[in-house]
């Protein structure tokens, strides 16, 4: 089932969220709705912050941005491999490389985007959908995606990151997704 993402504004988009058990309520079809939603809205990964659920649990799918790679693209990233990954009670554990910007969206802040600087890669401990426990890096366009879709289960967003002249910038397109004043191609929950 398609879930409506909410929208910049929301306050659910602001809280640290809450790890989950195996025992969370229909995790299963949380899932399968989440990788629905997704695909839905053409994003490459989604945070339970953005369909209403202060819940430690993401998703990533790179395929497309990897497909999408022009020639500098493939020589910048040589190894990039399309990552598909369920992330439940995700954890840091370090982030290294160099900084690099690279021009960054949201599903929740449609039509915002700019260039965020990120490091190239991350450390994640995390657990996949059948709770089994994982720890590995990641690098590239994966540890992007990984790091802004971490970040919304922090309660982070990505327009965090820019300066106050660029948020000034953006103040007026941020107030009228607030007010459902947008729109898009995918179902969306506004705040007000």
């Amino acid at each position: 089932m398609i879930l409506p993402i909410v929208a910049y504004g929301s306050s659910v988009l602001r809280k640290v969220c809450d790890d989950i058990t195996p025992e969370y309520p229909e995790l299963k079809k949380l899932i399968a709705d989440m990788w629905d939603t997704l695909y839905n809205s053409n994003g490459v990964g989604l945070a339970a912050p953005q369909i209403n659920r202060a819940i430690r649990l993401f998703i990533v799918d790179t395929k497309q941005l990897v497909d999408d790679f022009n020639e500098e693209d493939k020589r910048k990233y040589p190894n990039e491999e399309p990552l598909v990954q369920v992330f439940i009670n995700a954890r840091k554990v370090e982030e290294t490389g160099n900084l690099w910007a690279y021009n960054e969206g949201c599903l929740s802040i449609p039509k915002v985007r700019d260039d965020i600087q990120r490091t190239s890669h991350v450390r994640v401990k995390f657990l996949d959908e059948n709770f089994v426990e994982h720890e590995k890096v990641f690098y590239g366009i994966a540890a992007r995606v990984i790091q802004h879709e971490y970040d919304h289960i922090e309660g982070k967003l990505f327009i965090d990151y820019l300066s106050q002249l660029k948020k000034r910038l953006i103040k007026k397109k941020l107030e009228d997704i607030s007010n459902g004043k947008i729109k898009t191609d995918y179902k969306m929950l506004f705040a007000k």
